[in-house]
């Protein structure tokens, strides 16, 4: 019981995969997606500070280190799956709230209720710290698919997530941090020689061109 029940949790997050039940060449655990976000994120929030903005580092550190904690008490659930209406993405996000409070209100002392129902609530919100964090969480998600295509995989299901992954990103063109994503990562990322590079290439720029 208690926060040694917390700490003790931090190890489940290793043995905890995204995808599951797909072949995949790289597995990807939550631990690691959680790292890798936080290191993308803060590139990204570089990138807006640079630009003039103001970033609020504690909040994107720590909404960036536990948007995906409650995946302990759900698992991960596919993006088309948990993305295919908004209804459904809501009634997951309810979910998890849900049982992330249970936990903390059982497991930890009083006097640490609050910051953690901050910390471990959907980090995804209106303020540039959320924005930000919106598109770190997919620009990792592109990049697990790009290394399933990178390897050849033949499902189909990993153009889809690609796909999903880039769109959302568009979806925040406002940021200049999506501005530099687009103009200087990916053309470097479009330009490493693997195949399917034209239908790749394709995709992507038929999306962008959309969004335009």
């Amino acid at each position: 019981m208690g926060v040694h029940t917390y700490f003790k949790s931090l190890s489940d997050l290793e043995h905890l995969y995204r995808l599951p039940g797909k072949f995949k060449f790289q597995m990807h655990t939550v631990a690691a997606h959680s790292f890798k976000v936080t290191k993308i994120a803060q590139f990204l929030g570089t990138v807006e500070e640079l630009a003039g903005e103001t970033v609020n580092w504690r909040s994107l550190y720590e909404k960036a280190l536990n948007h995906d904690y409650a995946e302990l008490f759900t698992g991960d659930i596919k993006t088309p799956v948990k993305y295919a209406t908004a209804e459904l993405k809501e009634l997951f996000s309810q979910v998890e709230e849900q049982m992330a409070r249970k936990f903390i209100e059982e497991e930890f002392p009083e006097e640490f209720h609050e910051a953690y129902l901050r910390r471990l609530r959907e980090g995804k919100d209106s303020s540039l710290e959320g924005r930000i964090l919106s598109v770190a969480d997919k620009v990792d998600l592109l990049y697990e698919a790009y290394g399933e295509v990178l390897k050849r995989n033949p499902d189909p299901l990993f153009f889809e997530i690609y796909e999903e992954a880039l769109n959302t990103i568009l979806k925040f063109n406002e940021l200049h941090c999506v501005k530099y994503f687009v103009d200087y990562i990916m053309p470097d990322m479009l330009a490493e020689k693997f195949m399917p590079h034209s239908e790749l290439r394709d995709l992507t720029e038929r999306i962008i061109q959309l969004r335009k």
